[in-house]
């Protein structure tokens, strides 16, 4: 979520109010997330009730009352704590709010895996489900179709991942496919590969390599670019035999070519030895 202003700082209240809940081992992450991911299906569709909920006019603590109301029973304490405190807060857009509940129930599900041990796992498989997607237009068509149900969708994801990857990463993709409001699918997967580097305050390098790098490697291109950014690292690891001089390395819209990262690896090898 790109958010400005009054959403910015709304969602960064709301992301700290999440870590403080998941950090609570009696609130399950995954409930929290799903909870989440339908309070953002309504007010995605509800467009009127939107509106008043992020209404300026009107005063936080009644907008509080307000969901608290519509939501009790429908699910959890803690998510409805949690949509109270969105709502009470201001927010530039009205639909500013429901970009921050899909993010939050993104953040719920990643902090699960996290917890699991398995947050690792998660981000290099939807890395390489996005390349998977990228390099099978007729998969990519099957899941972008605007005239297939979310069912179907679902159904094919499930035959797709379903056994295959960590169950985060199904839920987290499926969730994207079949609700993409609006996203790309490529947007949204990067956006959830940035999510799940954030859990950790890690970047991503995407290395795109003309043969598979060793683990030498790996650990010097990831201790060299930690250095560069300030920030450790997550490698996201690709090979393609036309990659010129042999390695390309991307950080955000910064891209490294292959003599450049050849100087990043030698500093690498400094600091190794």
């Amino acid at each position: 979520m790109t958010a400005h202003g009054a959403s910015r700082e709304a969602l960064a209240a709301a992301r700290e109010r999440l870590d403080a809940l998941t950090d609570s081992t009696s609130v399950d992450a995954a409930q929290l997330a799903d909870e989440l991911a339908a309070v953002t299906a309504l007010l995605d569709r509800e467009v009127s009730l939107r509106r008043v909920l992020t209404d300026p006019a009107q005063a936080g603590e009644a907008k509080a009352q307000l969901a608290q109301r519509l939501l009790g029973g429908q699910v959890s304490g803690p998510t409805a704590d949690l949509v109270a405190g969105l709502v009470r807060s201001r927010w530039s857009q009205s639909r500013d709010l429901v970009d921050a509940l899909e993010e939050l129930a993104d953040i719920a599900d990643l902090t699960g895996a996290q917890q699991a041990g398995a947050l690792d796992d998660v981000e290099d498989e939807l890395f390489r489900f996005g390349r998977i997607v990228s390099s099978n237009t007729e998969l990519r068509a099957a899941l972008t179709d605007r005239k297939a149900t979310g069912t179907a969708k679902g159904e094919l994801l499930r035959s797709l991942l379903g056994g295959r990857a960590h169950v985060t990463t199904e839920r987290l993709v499926t969730r994207l496919v079949t609700a993409a409001r609006g996203r790309s699918l490529e947007s949204g997967l990067e956006s959830l590969s940035k999510l799940a580097a954030e859990r950790r305050d890690r970047m991503v390098a995407v290395v795109t390599s003309a043969v598979p790098l060793s683990d030498p490697q790996k650990q010097r291109l990831g201790a060299a670019l930690a250095k560069l950014y300030g920030r450790a690292m997550h490698l996201n690891l690709d090979v393609d035999p036309e990659v010129l001089g042999g390695i390309r390395v991307q950080v955000g819209d910064e891209v490294i070519n292959g003599s450049i990262a050849d100087r990043i690896e030698d500093a690498g090898r400094r600091l190794a030895s």
